[in-house]
């Protein structure tokens, strides 16, 4: 049987523990809901599922109000633009300038962080990749792409951080930032 922590309608998280796992079949899966304000987007909804026994982790999150599909554009060029809030949903496609993307996908999350966590969270993705290359080329591109991550965090370069959302639940929320509604791919 599930423990519910709180009751579903209160404006406090809700838990609920020992659902069944999708990919153990184990009763060891929590899953998690909670609102939060955000400033100059709103109130979100977000949602996630653990679990204890294989590691699964899925997590989104969800505009309170429907919003249309946006793309957002910013141009890091100092520091500063490390602390700038970002809301993404698992829908959401990130472009890292020349460097790369992201795309959504099945094991894609949704989160709300700020520029220096989704520089972090791609570096993290390179370095792996970059561990697992047995190319020599490869590795040298992947090394690289970390130097220029870090010069852009450290404010020693310049970098144009695009989210492509056609949910509508994902923001750069900055004066610097530009949005406009997303085209829809032919």
């Amino acid at each position: 049987m599930a423990n519910k922590k709180e009751e579903k309608g209160s404006q406090q998280p809700v838990e609920i523990t020992g659902e069944t796992c999708a990919f153990c079949n184990h009763k060891t899966l929590t899953l998690r809901e909670s609102e939060m304000e955000v400033p100059f987007f709103g109130l979100v909804h977000i949602f996630s599922m653990d679990c204890s026994n294989c590691g699964y982790y899925k997590a989104d999150i969800e505009s309170d109000e429907q919003k249309e599909p946006s793309k957002y554009v910013l141009e890091i060029t100092c520091e500063d633009d490390m602390k700038i809030r970002v809301v993404k949903s698992s829908n959401a496609t990130l472009k890292f300038g020349l460097l790369g993307s992201v795309d959504p996908g099945e094991a894609s999350n949704g989160y709300i962080t700020n520029v220096e966590g989704l520089l972090n969270r791609f570096k993290k993705q390179v370095e792996h990749l970059r561990d697992l290359a047995e190319d020599k080329e490869d590795q040298k591109k992947a090394k690289n792409m970390v130097k220029k991550l870090t010069r852009v965090m450290w404010g020693q370069d310049k970098l144009k951080l695009t989210i492509e959302d056609p949910s509508g639940n994902s923001a750069i929320i900055s004066d610097k930032a530009t949005k406009e509604k997303l085209k829809k791919k032919k």
